[in-house]
């Protein structure tokens, strides 16, 4: 007994050791980072059958809305000749590279002797801007709308060489880069005015760069104009003439004889309190005019897209769409600080997802906003509400922190 006695007195003072620094690690150990979990329905669905847009009946078409994604598309998607829709990429590396504020007239770009030549062949049936001579300084809008309205070739190749350093080579490299960012991958650039047939498309990639564009308001402040005047005073129409009607914002048309019409297009349709925009491209129109043609289906097509477009709320103000997960069991609701309305169409599913844009913190008091909900695509892009703690967030307490084994 007496040796049972004495081994107690030497261990249980070490065991009571140990339970206190086990106790005081456990309690001062990081806390594992606050998670969100979404437990409202992950998708919704638009009553009705899936919308069918009235294509013509012959090349290629796609048609999206703009941050929540495919509509409808129809032709096989293979790449082909798009003749001067090219220069809507020749754009968009410019203003990537160079970018301008709307409304402003952006750099200045010198006129070199090859553009005043190059002017010269519209005697050859090229798009041309034959009114600028060597010497010249072209605003940069008055150089991006010369090849977005008369779609002027000259300029598209004095922008390239101006862009990098007199290479017209380097340039078609940075817009294949470009191209392969956008996940275009039935797309390449060959030239940066769209005149070789060797630079070759399809609907869909050129939908995935018009998505892109109509986010440039620089940009399409340019494409939506029905007639531009350049800087000698001569005004020429805008070959997309699906502008200024119906809401359309451009983008680009493209026509050759082995390309036939093309037209990359776009329009805005107010539903539900929202602006949406409809991105559609359709190639391969061989029907003469080849022009008149190829807007006047576009014309169809978008007009039927903006119409299909609808709106509904999916979850009210305060509704819980989710939790925050402490790590260590604990769960506080999150709600919806406003009503989410979806805009689709019949026949679409969107999916929701949460969001932690930032640091959740261990504690917060309700109203805490700690996240957002997507409605959308699911490429993180879509409509945006605010998620915000519906009860007070607290520690874990420290029964919770002593027992944790994570």
């Amino acid at each position: 007994m007496r040796t049972i006695i004495r081994r107690v007195k030497i261990w249980t003072p070490l065991v009571i050791l140990l339970v206190i620094v086990f106790a005081v690690v456990q309690a001062f150990r990081p806390l594992p980072t606050p998670t969100l979990a979404l437990t409202t329905d992950a998708s919704y669905a638009f009553e009705g059958d899936k919308v069918s847009l009235p294509w013509p009946g012959e090349g290629q078409g796609w048609m999206d809305v703009e941050g929540i994604g495919k509509m409808d598309s129809f032709g096989e998607q293979k790449p082909v000749a798009i003749g001067s829709v090219a220069k809507a990429m020749t754009a968009y590396v410019i203003l990537k590279e160079h970018p301008m504020k709307p409304g402003s007239q952006g750099k200045t770009i010198p006129v070199d002797a090859k553009a005043e030549t190059e002017g010269g062949y519209d005697k050859d049936g090229e798009s041309t801007l034959n009114t600028v001579k060597e010497g010249d300084q072209l605003s940069q809008y008055d150089a991006i709308a010369a090849i977005m309205i008369p779609s002027a070739n000259n300029i598209a190749r004095l922008l390239a060489r101006w862009d990098s350093q007199g290479s017209e080579e380097e340039f078609v490299k940075k817009m294949n880069a470009a191209a392969k960012d956008l996940g275009m991958k039935n797309t390449t650039y060959t030239d940066p005015s769209g005149l070789k047939e060797t630079t070759v498309s399809t609907a869909e990639d050129q939908v995935k760069l018009g998505n892109e564009l109509v986010r440039m308001k620089a940009l399409t402040d340019i494409t939506r104009l029905p007639e531009w005047t350049d800087p000698s005073g001569l005004k020429y129409r805008n070959y997309n003439t699906l502008v200024p009607y119906n809401n359309a914002i451009g983008i680009k048309t493209g026509s050759t004889t082995a390309a036939g019409g093309n037209l990359l297009f776009a329009g805005t349709q107010e539903v539900g309190g929202e602006s949406a925009i409809v991105v559609g491209a359709i190639l391969g129109q061989h029907t003469a005019p080849i022009i008149d043609t190829v807007n006047a289906v576009s014309k169809t097509a978008m007009i039927a897209a903006q119409d299909a477009l609808t709106s509904d709320t999916i979850l009210k103000k305060g509704d819980v769409v989710g939790y925050v997960d402490d790590g260590l069991g604990g769960h506080t609701p999150v709600v919806a600080t406003k009503n989410v309305s979806a805009v689709g169409w019949a026949g679409k599913t969107v999916k929701l997802e949460l969001d932690a844009s930032g640091t959740i913190p261990h504690a917060a008091k309700s109203g805490t906003e700690v996240g957002t909900l997507i409605v959308g695509d699911g490429a993180g892009e879509g409509v945006e509400v605010p998620v915000a703690l519906q009860k007070p967030l607290t520690e874990p307490d420290f029964l919770t922190k002593l027992t944790r084994v994570s």
